[in-house]
């Protein structure tokens, strides 16, 4: 006799299991335990197989027969229901492992292999997260152009515009990792070029004109604050790397002896090591630190517990206290100011001052060619800067007394 709803609800449990049948091979299997479980009876191929249908109540009566309606059509058809069924799970495992948020923390922590740098992948790890609420959880291979961009303007539409933008960077390398790594087809993000509001360009504040430069010198030679900070301020325009790498120098990279920095390619940029000659006034200032932080592994260490290298912001900071604003000059600012008075100079091949800056040549040949040239000329570079600065700072060529005397 088919069961019913009123049967199955008053149904006994006992100390063995208890198989109470329905039709057409469906049962429901009461278990000492107290679960009552679907399960569907059958033979192929003169083998007898049952198949799991699900436990009620969550699966109704009415359900479970509709379950064994469809298995048994699958029958019909040759096909084995407990393959498909064993298929179709292995495939719901696989896709919620391949969930944007699970291929996106892959992508991430391959990237940190290869030596991306950490600031590199911690803003990757940020960027993520504020994909993570939309799309995170969604299978890579069901998330739409229209899906990616309403996550995008929902930051933009905050007014920023530049974390949109980098947002949809980063999702287009994550799709791009699961297209070849065979889990996903396409990148959605690239048909997005051109719906996003484009940011304006935001150069990095800088002090230009040489007579400025050496005010802003003569007040970095006045500054009253931490040693360490002192000593940054007053390094940075001569070595004009990025804030970051020096911040981030470390004792072992440097060859006093040489006079060579050497900054490996985890660090920069671009991803290629660089190589700074050092002037005298460098390693003048460099053998003032050293009495303060050596034996440390940064060279200019945060105070507090001293094994950090200094705050992103130190040196934003003590121009600051210099009373210059950041539209004025900033610490990356320093760079424009070497490139422009540099190159004004007519001294130096445009292409040692480049070079010098660690820019990348957007000609992988004419990159290649260039890496190993204009050392020496650099070096010379590096002394006449140094020297420069120091004129600059003085106001003027400074004219010896027994010199003015004899005029």
């Amino acid at each position: 006799m088919a069961l019913t709803d009123i049967k199955i609800r008053n149904a006994k449990h006992g100390p063995k299991p208890i198989k109470m049948f329905d039709e057409r091979g469906l049962f429901l299997l009461l278990q000492p335990s107290g679960g009552k479980l679907w399960r569907l009876k059958y033979r192929i191929l003169g083998k007898e197989k049952k198949l799991s249908l699900g436990i009620y109540p969550d699966v109704s009566l009415k359900e479970a027969r509709k379950r064994r309606d469809e298995a048994r059509t699958l029958l019909a058809n040759g096909t084995d229901p407990v393959i498909v069924k064993r298929e179709q799970s292995k495939s719901a495992k696989k896709e919620a492992a391949n969930t944007f948020q699970a291929i996106a923390d892959e992508f991430i922590e391959k990237s940190a292999k290869e030596g991306k740098a950490a600031v590199t992948i911690k803003k990757a790890r940020w960027l993520l997260s504020l994909m993570e609420p939309d799309l995170g959880n969604r299978p890579i291979t069901e998330i739409t152009p229209a899906d990616l961009l309403e996550t995008l303007q929902k930051v933009e539409a905050k007014g920023h515009l530049e974390t949109a933008r980098r947002m949809r960077s980063l999702a287009g390398r994550v799709f791009r990792y699961a297209v070849a790594t065979s889990r996903a087809s396409t990148d959605p993000s690239a048909l997005l070029r051109g719906a996003l509001t484009v940011p304006q360009v935001k150069h990095h504040s800088a002090i230009l004109e040489p007579k400025a430069v050496g005010e802003l010198l003569r007040a970095i030679d006045g500054y009253q604050g931490q040693p360490l900070t002192c000593l940054a301020l007053k390094l940075t325009p001569h070595v004009f790397v990025r804030p970051g790498e020096l911040r981030r120098a470390e004792w072992q990279e440097f060859d006093l002896e040489k006079a060579i920095w050497t900054i490996p390619a985890a660090k920069m940029k671009m991803r290629d090591p660089h190589v700074v000659p050092l002037s005298e006034q460098t390693l003048e200032l460099l053998e003032s630190t050293k009495v303060i932080s050596e034996g440390q592994r940064y060279v200019f260490s945060s105070l507090y517990p001293g094994n950090r290298p200094m705050s992103e912001n130190t040196i934003n900071a003590a121009l600051r206290r210099l009373g210059y604003s950041g539209k004025e000059m900033t610490a990356h600012g320093f760079r424009s100011t070497a490139s422009t008075l540099l190159n004004e100079s007519g001294k130096w091949n445009p292409d040692a001052i480049e070079r010098a800056l660690a820019h990348k040549d957007s000609n992988s040949i004419r990159a290649a060619y260039h890496r190993g040239q204009h050392w020496e000329e650099r070096v010379q570079m590096a002394q006449w800067w140094s020297d420069h600065l120091e004129t600059l700072r003085d106001g003027a060529e400074v004219i010896p007394i027994d010199k003015l005397a004899s005029q």
